[in-house]
């Protein structure tokens, strides 16, 4: 029925999105990475230009900044910045825990996480998902929860080999009917829910 009603309104099925968690748990190998809530002034207006630089290589347009502002101004979690330099970011995970949240109870909710494609997006990626381990725990979280579709098939099978399992599985309805970001070697993290 979902589907058949998003259908009339021209979008069209793509592939599952698997909704997966893992344990939270600190394993000091995700490199370095801060917080957004940490930063100050420009450094959050650096961040947010670092991240929008980083999403529009992997799909122009894209840009997760009010995301990143909502979440800090709401205090509904945090955005870890996983950085390869000091001045380069690898990778970043719009996080939300806490009552007031998406994330339920007990739970680290990735809402949007990516990392730069190209050469190293593996080791990249691997980082991302130790830091928001790192990050839930910290946060007194007991599990972590992030959605990957599909069609980014070395994302999802990473996740696997780090101990994700899926919990629910949904479907991306797309309009007009094209991939978008979601494809062969890009490793972002969402939930459309």
């Amino acid at each position: 029925m979902h589907l058949a009603l998003y259908q009339k309104f021209g979008f069209h099925a793509r592939f599952l999105t698997a909704i997966m968690a893992a344990p939270a748990r600190s394993l000091e190998r995700a490199g370095s990475w801060s917080r957004y809530s940490e930063l100050r002034g420009t450094e959050r207006e650096a961040a947010e230009k670092s991240c929008r630089e980083l999403t529009e290589e992997i799909y122009e347009g894209l840009d997760l900044s009010a995301e990143i502002r909502t979440v800090a101004a709401l205090g509904l979690g945090d955005t870890i910045l996983l950085w390869e330099t000091q001045s380069r970011l690898a990778g970043f995970a719009i996080c939300h825990w806490g009552p007031a949240s998406e994330a339920g109870a007990g739970c680290c909710f990735v809402k949007f996480g990516a990392i730069r494609p190209g050469l190293g997006a593996e080791q990249r990626f691997a980082g991302l998902l130790d830091a928001c381990g790192e990050l839930s725990v910290a946060a007194g979280m007991q599990k972590v929860l992030a959605g990957v579709n599909l069609a980014r098939e070395e994302a999802y099978r990473q996740m696997l080999a780090c101990g994700f399992r899926t919990e629910i599985s949904g479907v991306t309805m797309h309009r007009p009917n094209e991939a978008g970001y979601s494809g062969l070697g890009v490793y972002v993290l969402d939930d459309w829910r």
